[in-house]
């Protein structure tokens, strides 16, 4: 009969492809698109956060002194350079006096002349003195005038009005004198503190106005570190906080510091506040003004509470959440979160409890009908 080989023919199709089957559905269910997930989970616990904040500033010196003539003028000389170190009342270079000193001889010679006039006052003044109390003493012995009494009374007034206007003739010259004396003297350009050159503006022969800083010198004691910080993590934030500071051209090594202050003016466009970070100890060498910092500064211990890695945090349809796990079973829990710290623990301050289990990582987006499979570590991703 026909009809057996036929039959023979589809058993052994059939006993070759149900095996097939079977193990495409295998394949499928273990490692195709409908497998179930790679996840690793973590469980809450309860921990104590110490929040910090990470920012990103600047060097920048707190005092900073620009010195230049106060009066229009040339360059005669300038004695120091970028970088040199000075001391208070050091001499750094002068201005140009022009006929200034010849000013001040000719002012001398007017104040001794004044001088002499004023000393040739004074005994014209004592002599007519002597000479009015002589005739007041023969007036009154009857052997005189009231007429030449008189007289030596009103000389006695002449002198002493001269004698006035000589001393104010000296005391103008030698304001004048003074005056000229110092703005003599500030044609020296001198260190007003102890301080680094760090511009020289102009150059000997340059002629400049008044006003016109010629040197800047920084107090390098005084250096700090102008720091941005997030708006919205910056609650806290305040005077005398430890913080850690790391300069760009030191990368790896960080010096200690303490906030000085935060600043009362926050930038509303980029939404940070500025605080004043500074050295507890000033680097070696000296860091160049301008140069980026790294500070970290530690927030005062926060009560222990339900805490979480921040890399469980997902935001699905605008709502934050973690997904929870129970019984192998997704859900997404939306969560309430509270203070972070730099270590990437977030505390947790509804939604949550200690004890409960929520996936840290996943190999693939998650859905509430994802299957998973509960793993220790997902390739390629840090555990």
């Amino acid at each position: 009969m026909k009809w057996l080989p036929v039959q023979r023919r589809t058993l052994a199709v059939i006993a070759v492809m149900v095996p097939l089957l079977a193990l495409f559905v295998y394949v499928a269910l273990r490692s195709g698109p409908l497998a179930p997930i790679a996840v690793t989970v973590t469980t809450v616990k309860s921990r104590s956060i110490t929040p910090a904040l990470f920012g990103v500033g600047a060097v920048e010196a707190r005092y900073t002194y620009k010195i230049g003539p106060t009066f229009a003028g040339r360059i005669m000389r300038l004695d120091v350079q970028v970088g040199d170190e000075v001391s208070a009342g050091q001499v750094l270079g002068e201005m140009d006096p022009v006929d200034l000193d010849a000013r001040i001889r000719a002012q001398e010679a007017a104040m001794k002349r004044a001088e002499a006039q004023l000393n040739e006052a004074r005994v014209r003044q004592v002599y007519a003195q002597t000479q009015a109390r002589r005739y007041e003493k023969l007036l009154a012995a009857r052997s005189t005038s009231e007429e030449i009494t008189a007289t030596k009374k009103h000389e006695l007034q002449l002198s002493e009005a001269s004698l006035n206007a000589a001393r104010e003739e000296f005391a103008r010259n030698n304001a004048e004198r003074g005056a000229l004396m110092m703005q003599r003297k500030n044609l020296l350009l001198v260190a007003p503190v102890d301080g680094l050159v760090t511009l020289r503006n102009a150059e000997p022969g340059t002629t400049l106005v008044a006003g016109q800083a010629v040197v800047e010198l920084i107090n390098a004691k005084s250096l700090w570190v102008n720091v941005r910080f997030d708006q919205i993590h910056s609650r806290g934030l305040a005077a005398h906080l430890p913080a850690q500071i790391v300069l760009r051209s030191q990368a790896g090594v960080s010096g200690s510091g303490h906030v000085l202050r935060t600043e009362p003016l926050a930038d509303a466009v980029t939404e940070e506040t500025l605080a004043k970070v500074v050295f507890d100890q000033l680097p070696k060498p000296l860091p160049p003004i301008g140069e980026l910092a790294e500070v970290t500064v530690a927030l005062p211990a926060l009560s222990a509470g339900p805490s979480i890695p921040n890399a469980a945090i997902q935001r699905i349809n605008g709502q934050l959440g973690v997904w929870q796990v129970k019984d192998n079973t997704l859900y997404f829990t939306p969560i309430t979160l509270g203070a972070a710290d730099l270590d990437g623990r977030v505390q947790v301050r509804d939604g949550l409890k200690v004890g409960d289990q929520v996936v840290v990582y996943s190999a693939k987006a998650l859905t509430t009908h994802s299957r998973i499979d509960i793993v220790d570590q997902i390739p390629g991703v840090t555990k």
